[in-house]
């Protein structure tokens, strides 16, 4: 019978490992085979492969309607990213069944992913899955269907203006106990840029000042939320990623992080593009208070997929502090040229005082930079020419000193 002679049907994805499903890009095309081995010749119909990509969510809240009324109220959505049709084996015109031998039998099989998808998720309310199924059609039998699943890995890079920019917050609480006002308690932050990716170090700067009378601990975490999205309903799931914990700040005393680190564990990225499932990270700082609630600071965070580029990113951040114009750097020539002669560069002592350094009141904050390093460069007067022939030779009427005197 047609039980016994199929032995294996399958799909199998160029590129995928023996336990780990096969990861692709937005826009990349997939590829690969159903397998299909008989044990003995067999009628088939038709091979049927489709691809689906589709975000879902899905959760249940419990209404109360009076004292003795309760019913359940289900709130649900979907977003379909991908859906791609194909037929691998067709039946004959006639309406005939296809015959295939005992033996091996693949059926290659390749598409497009769309240039705009979300990253593959799952999460308590919803998840994005991609996969790809396939249907064998046999006469006077059950239809046979095999799936198999893929990850999709939306780009994020990080070497953006936007993700390069520093984050930095403030803020102060009042510790209060039994209506008394205990003192204050504040609490300043700072990183160096919003995105970053997983295994990356967060250098987390930050000053707390204790002023109540009793210890406070410091903490700082990476926080994930999670928000689902239905019927315009909101549902959100917040979990601790990582977090590290001060030491205990006494009582009007000052605490300083000079970049204490936190490393960020392998993570998924940020989703922020689809209409009804959002995953989003934020660096907290928080100060645990006795006898009152906590003092929390957060900044935003964007985990993303391409790493921080050393030389872009440290141009980009450095241009987007200081507006220096860097054109003359394309000008330099790729053979170093003779440099001028003495008199052409200062042709009078009156033109000494202009070449002295600017005041810091002429260029203001730009001194505090690293560019000031160039101005210098332009702004001294250079040294005189060497030479191998001393323009100042001796007189002859000079008479030659004794050293032994």
């Amino acid at each position: 019978m047609i039980f016994d002679r199929l032995k294996r049907f399958s799909i199998v994805l160029e590129g995928a490992e023996r336990d780990a499903p096969a990861a692709f890009s937005p826009g990349q095309a997939v590829s690969g085979r159903v397998v299909l081995e008989l044990a003995a010749a067999a009628r088939l119909g038709a091979l049927r492969l489709r691809a689906m990509g589709a975000a879902r969510v899905h959760w249940t809240e419990s209404r109360s309607a009076g004292s003795s009324t309760a019913y359940t109220q289900s709130y649900s959505d979907q977003v379909e990213f991908l859906s791609h049709r194909d037929t691998l084996l067709a039946p004959p015109d006639n309406g005939e069944t296809t015959v295939l031998q005992a033996g091996r039998h693949e059926f290659p099989f390749t598409f497009q992913l769309p240039e705009t998808l979300v990253t593959s998720f799952e999460g308590k309310h919803g998840s994005v899955r991609y996969w790809v199924k396939a249907k064998l059609h046999r006469p006077w039998a059950t239809v046979k269907k095999a799936k198999k699943e893929f990850t999709v890995i939306e780009p994020i890079d990080i070497n953006t203006p936007a993700l390069l920019a520093p984050q930095a917050g403030a803020k102060e609480k009042l510790a209060r106990a039994w209506y008394c006002n205990r003192g204050q308690v504040s609490v300043t932050a700072k990183i160096d840029r919003k995105g970053y990716t997983p295994g990356e170090v967060i250098p987390i700067f930050a000053e707390i000042d204790n002023c109540t009378s009793r210890a406070v601990v410091p903490k700082a975490a990476i926080i994930q939320t999670q928000t689902f999205i239905a019927r315009g309903t909101k549902k959100q799931k917040k979990s601790v990623v990582t977090s590290i914990t001060g030491d205990p700040i006494p009582a009007g005393k000052r605490e300083v992080w000079h970049g204490r680190a936190l490393k960020i564990p392998p993570v998924g990225p940020s989703i922020l593009q689809c209409r009804i499932i959002q995953v989003e990270y934020s660096l907290k700082v928080c100060v645990d208070i006795p006898g009152t609630s906590k003092l929390l600071l957060e900044l935003p965070l964007v985990i993303g997929t391409i790493p921080l580029h050393p030389f872009g990113s440290r141009t980009s951040s450095v241009s987007s502090q200081y507006s220096v114009n860097l054109d003359w750097l394309s000008t330099i020539p790729e053979q170093l040229e003779a440099p001028p002669e003495y008199s052409a560069v200062v042709s009078s002592p009156e033109a000494e005082p202009s070449l002295a350094p600017p005041c810091r009141s002429e260029l203001g904050d730009i001194l505090e930079g690293p560019f000031f390093a160039y101005i210098q460069e332009f702004r001294f007067r250079p040294p005189p020419l060497y030479s191998e022939v001393d323009p100042n030779p001796p007189s002859d009427n000079i008479r030659p000193r004794c050293m032994t005197c």
